[in-house]
């Protein structure tokens, strides 16, 4: 132990720290943190970091939404909860889902509901996208892992972050061709439906959702790449 005035420092403790940063491990999982939307979020190697880049699907959301609607909300995939809980935020009345395949995933996410004060409004639940639930919903949100089986990542994100949560086949459309075609059952007459994808993603995930009735717009992030889809039933 160092002492620094009326600092004690633990220097194997800091060493240590120093060490994982050196092997690549991602900042935000050395101190197991992440800010999203302004929120301050739990972050394990269990999910994926959250990313400025998924705040593009907030601002859609916010774009198509009324401010004092009370929308019922469902979040696929959910991860830490970042999307659910930022778009409880925005919609105080709102209740909302949020469903992922790993329970150590949606450990953080309840984590991070209570520490954001979102318990009451914010469920979470097991299940494979979502292939067992029933009802609608006025708003879906989804970021879906859409990275090539064999695409080049920075070590970082590869090494450390769950390939579960990156990985979705071939041509990176896995994860789409199970959530698109059950988007139509699931929202609400007049719900929307935002996707995350790949910058160059746009027009695969768009055939998908066409062919299963659906209208989709893109929606571009700050660096004006398309970063997100907006879906609706084409009837509406």
């Amino acid at each position: 132990m160092l002492e620094c005035g009326n600092l004690e420092i633990d220097v194997a403790a800091c060493a240590a720290l120093v060490e994982r940063r050196v092997r690549g491990e991602p900042i935000a999982y050395i101190i197991g943190q992440r800010e999203f939307w302004s929120l301050d979020l739990c972050v394990t190697p269990d999910v994926l970091i959250p990313r400025p880049d998924s705040e593009t699907l907030i601002e859609a959301a916010i774009a198509a939404i009324p401010p004092d609607a009370a929308p019922r909300i469902l979040d696929l995939g959910t991860g830490s909860g970042a999307l659910l809980l930022a778009a409880l935020v925005e919609w105080p009345r709102a209740r909302g889902v949020g469903v992922d395949r790993s329970p150590a995933a949606l450990d953080v996410a309840v984590r991070n509901a209570a520490g954001t004060g979102l318990s009451g409004r914010a469920a979470f639940v097991a299940g494979d996208w979502a292939g067992a639930l029933v009802g609608q919903w006025d708003l879906i949100l989804a970021n879906p892992p859409y990275v090539r089986d064999d695409a080049p990542l920075d070590p970082g994100v590869r090494d450390f972050e769950p390939a579960g949560a990156l990985f979705a086949g071939a041509d990176g459309l896995d994860a789409y061709r199970r959530i698109v075609p059950d988007l139509p059952r699931l929202l609400a007459p007049a719900g929307v439906a935002v996707v995350e994808i790949g910058h160059d993603q746009a027009a695969a995930v768009s055939a998908l959702a066409h062919a299963a009735g659906l209208s989709a717009r893109v929606r571009h992030d700050l660096a004006g790449r398309d970063r997100a889809l907006i879906l609706e039933n084409d009837c509406v």
